[in-house]
C-alpha cells in the first residue's frame, strides 16, 4: 500500500474559498513527505499550469483536477441547497481527460443549465468522461451523499449507476471524515449507506479531506475569508462555514482517521499512479491569419497602407505626408523582422470587430501602443 495522497484540495484559485497558494502547497508536500497532490479548484483550472510547473520542479507529482458543480435537478435533487450546488471531483488521467476537463470547465460558464449559477448538466459530465477519474464529491457536496442524507437510496442508486456506466473503473466513492459538525447518528447512517452502495456496486473507496487551508491554525482566518465572500459577519449563525479539520493533514493523521478503512487510504496512491499527465509550458499558440508568415507580412502591409490612407484623409497633418509613409515602412519592417505580423493582424481583427459592435475597448498599452501601424489598423486612436 502506497502513502496517502491528497486528491481533493482547493488552492487560492478557488476564489474566496480556498486559501493555499501554490508555493505554500509545495512546501506542505515537502514537509509532510507527500510525493503527489491534486489541485481541484471549484469550477476552474486556473492553477493547473502553475501547479504543474512549481510542484514538478520540486519532484512532486502534480495531478490536474477540478471540483465541478452539477445541475441539482439532473442529480435528483429538487432544489438548490443553502450550502451550494452538488459537485463531483474530476482528475485528468491522460491528455484526453485534460482536454475534456477544459471543455467542462468552459461549459460551466458558457452553457450552465441553471440561471444565475455556474454548473454543468449531468449529460455533459457523462458525455466528456474519457480520460477522467471521477470521485463522487464527498459528504457536503457530493450528489450521491446528499441523496443518501435525504433517505433517498433509490435515487442514489440510479445516479451511481449512471456514473458507473460513464466512468467504469475510473469511478471512486469518496469518503470524508471531519468528525465535528455531523451528529454521530446521522454520520453513522449516512456513511453506512454510502459504504453499502459502494460495496453493492463493487466500487472502490477513496479517502479525501476537502482541503481549504494550510494548517489548523489558519481556520479562523479562512472563516473570515468566507465571511468576506458572503458579505456576512463572523458572529452570524446562519452562514457558510468550513470544518476546522479541512486543513492539509499529514498521511499519519489521515491514517488514524481511516484506520478501519485502509483501502480508502491506499487507493489515493493508486489513483495518483493512474494519472500520467500534467500540462506543460509551450510557446504561444496563435491562429494563422493568412496561411504563413510571408503571407501575413503582405497582408499586414496591405491593411496598414489602406488604413493609413484613410486616417490621413480625415485629419490635419502634423508633418509632411511622406514622413508618415516613411515611418510606416520602417515600422512594418521591424514588425515583420520580429515575426509579429500575425499578432498585429489578430489584435486588429478583434479590436475592429469590437468597435463595429459598439463594445468599448481601451486606448491601447504596451510596447506597440504608440506605433503608426497600430493607429493605421485602428487598434489605437
Amino acid at each position: 500500500m502506497g502513502p496517502f495522497i491528497h486528491l481533493h484540495l482547493h488552492s487560492a484559485f478557488s476564489l474566496a474559498e480556498g486559501a493555499i497558494h501554490i508555493s505554500r502547497l509545495k512546501d506542505l508536500c515537502i514537509k509532510h513527505e507527500m510525493p503527489a497532490v491534486a489541485v481541484t479548484d471549484t469550477n476552474n483550472m486556473f492553477a493547473a499550469l502553475e501547479a504543474s510547473e512549481v510542484l514538478s520542479g520540486a519532484g512532486i507529482q502534480s495531478i490536474t483536477g477540478i471540483e465541478i458543480a452539477l445541475d441539482p435537478v439532473d442529480c435528483g435533487l429538487k432544489e438548490q441547497r443553502d450550502t451550494g450546488l452538488p459537485s463531483v471531483v474530476l482528475l485528468a488521467q491522460a491528455q484526453a481527460g485534460y482536454m475534456n476537463l477544459m471543455k467542462l470547465s468552459s461549459a460551466v460558464f458558457l452553457n450552465s443549465p441553471v440561471e444565475g449559477e455556474a454548473c454543468i448538466s449531468l449529460d455533459d459530465l457523462l458525455k466528456f468522461s474519457e480520460g477522467i477519474i471521477c470521485l463522487t464529491g464527498g459528504r457536503d457536496f457530493g450528489p450521491v451523499d446528499l441523496l443518501l442524507k435525504d433517505g433517498r437510496q433509490a435515487e442514489a442508486e440510479q445516479l451511481i449507476q449512471k456514473l458507473k456506466i460513464a466512468f467504469g473503473d475510473c469511478l471512486y466513492v469518496e469518503l470524508q471524515r471531519y468528525g465535528d459538525e455531523m451528529t454521530p447518528a446521522v454520520k453513522a447512517v449516512w456513511e453506512n449507506d454510502l459504504l453499502k452502495l459502494a460495496y453493492d456496486h463493487e466500487l472502490p473507496l477513496v479517502a479525501t479531506n476537502g482541503v481549504l487551508f494550510p494548517t489548523q491554525d489558519d481556520h479562523d482566518a479562512h472563516d473570515a475569508l468566507l465571511c468576506i465572500a458572503a458579505g456576512a459577519y463572523i458572529q452570524m449563525d446562519d452562514r457558510r462555514t468550513a470544518s476546522p479539520a479541512q486543513f492539509f493533514k499529514s498521511a499519519v493523521q489521515m491514517a488514524v482517521l481511516f484506520e478501519d478503512l485502509p483501502e480508502a487510504l491506499g487507493n489515493t496512491s493508486i489513483i495518483a499512479q493512474r494519472c500520467a499527465f500534467r500540462p506543460r509550458t509551450h510557446p504561444p499558440i496563435l491562429p494563422s491569419f493568412a496561411g504563413d508568415t510571408k503571407a501575413e507580412a503582405k497582408e499586414l502591409e496591405r491593411q496598414a497602407r489602406e488604413g493609413l490612407k484613410a486616417r490621413l484623409a480625415s485629419i490635419e497633418l502634423a508633418e509632411e505626408e511622406q514622413v508618415y509613409w516613411d515611418r510606416l515602412t520602417r515600422e512594418i519592417g521591424i514588425i515583420n523582422n520580429m515575426g509579429f505580423p500575425g499578432y498585429f493582424l489578430i489584435v486588429a481583427d478583434f479590436i475592429q470587430w469590437a468597435k463595429t459592435n459598439d463594445i468599448p475597448v481601451g486606448p491601447g498599452r504596451g510596447s506597440g501602443a504608440g506605433s503608426l501601424v497600430a493607429w493605421a489598423l485602428t487598434i489605437t486612436d
